[in-house]
């Protein structure tokens, strides 16, 4: 491990020019891919293995990172899925006695460039003027010039199918705390049977529904919905993702077609891609939302959650026909729409992460929700 001032320097180039060095502790060579930033003060290994954050550079704005270490248990995903990661100060001898490695080993192992010794404060405020871009990171001795031409060549994240790149390639069946190969369900569960989509689908969100009894079933973003129905679930699940939802043509018409069959849930990309299926539209926000300190309304009870959100897009609340959809939460920092009910039929979703990982708990009683009207729903057919 070598001395903060013995690293290699790293220097990150945003594609309107702006320039800002720093030294890499972790990987060499270069990353490219959408800038914005995270303002939690814990929760990093989550992040990096969060799938929504695939095609981006994340910037902490929590000065120092690493503290605590990293270990195998606080996994989102089986891989590191940011492009490379941004810091003020990294921690090189955390201390926790959860702790199996270090940040920098962590990202070390993963192939991804980790750098440090970057006023994130700068990056912080520049992204929030200008909004989130494109930025390339380099270790190599490549003139600015270079850098920038390479970044502004890189595709933009509007319009890409993002959901290709971390679904799971063939359906697998989650049992006790982690993912099995098996493709049918277990005759010898007794709780519901869940159909999750997998369009990017963090494990805290499956321990959450294994913790409350489900059997989970989890199925790739490409199944065809007569595929999914054809197991007969009590109940559909539809997960977190990175990229524009809009470009998810295939989702959007297998969400449309599973409308109503049975009672369905989603989170994040999940939210937006059943807006898209309502007749909504979706757009880009200006930096996103990013952090476990969002506040938000619920419409009915008045009730103020914080919350964990990781998204760049947004369901535009305008959009939505309101005689069968009902609002139900509002985020309080800009108003943007952050959850909703179908009248008529048993769906409900938000756009932030009750899952918690990371942030605080106070959605997690949405998963006991979808739970309840699964269990309505199948007395109702039973």
């Amino acid at each position: 491990m070598a001395f903060p001032w013995e690293r290699r320097p790293a220097v990150l180039v945003l594609e309107d020019g702006t320039v800002f060095r720093g030294r890499a502790f972790a990987g060499s060579g270069e990353a490219i891919g959408e800038v914005v930033f995270n303002t939690g003060m814990t929760g990093y290994q989550e992040i990096l293995t969060d799938p929504s954050y695939k095609g981006q550079i994340v910037t902490m704005t929590y000065p120092l990172t690493g503290n605590y270490g990293t270990n195998s248990e606080d996994m989102e995903s089986g891989n590191v899925q940011v492009e490379a990661f941004i810091v003020k100060e990294h921690q090189d001898y955390p201390s926790n006695w959860r702790s199996e490695k270090s940040l920098g080993d962590f990202l070390e192992e993963a192939g991804k460039i980790g750098i440090e010794g970057v006023d994130t404060r700068a990056i912080t405020r520049h992204i929030r003027l200008a909004g989130a871009m494109k930025g390339i990171i380099s270790t190599e001795n490549r003139s600015i010039d270079e850098l920038l031409e390479r970044v502004r060549q890189h595709p933009d994240l509007v319009g890409v199918d993002m959901v290709r790149h971390v679904s799971c390639k063939e359906r697998y069946l989650w049992v006790d705390g982690g993912p099995k190969p098996k493709k049918e369900w277990s005759k010898d569960h007794n709780g519901f049977r869940i159909a999750a989509f997998d369009f990017g689908i963090k494990y805290n969100i499956l321990r959450n529904l294994e913790k409350r009894g489900c059997q989970i079933l989890v199925f790739p973003a490409k199944t065809h919905p007569d595929e999914v129905l054809e197991f007969d679930p009590d109940g559909i699940f539809l997960s977190n993702g990175p990229g524009d939802p809009a470009a998810l043509t295939h989702e959007i018409q297998t969400v449309r077609k599973l409308l109503g069959t049975k009672p369905m849930f989603g989170i994040c990309l999940g939210h937006q891609l059943i807006g898209l299926a309502l007749g909504g539209t979706t757009y880009k926000l200006k930096f996103g939302h990013r952090g476990i300190n969002q506040p938000v309304k619920d419409l009915k009870t008045g009730k103020i959650e914080i919350t964990s959100q990781n998204h760049g897009f947004c369901v535009d609340l305008n959009s939505l026909d309101t005689s069968s959809v009902e609002l139900t939460h509002l985020n309080l920092n800009d108003e943007t729409l952050e959850g909703l009910r179908h009248k008529d039929i048993p769906l409900f979703c938000v756009q932030y992460h009750p899952e918690a990982a990371p942030g605080p708990h106070d959605a997690t009683y949405l998963f006991d929700r979808f739970i309840d009207l699964v269990k309505k729903c199948s007395k109702l057919t039973g």
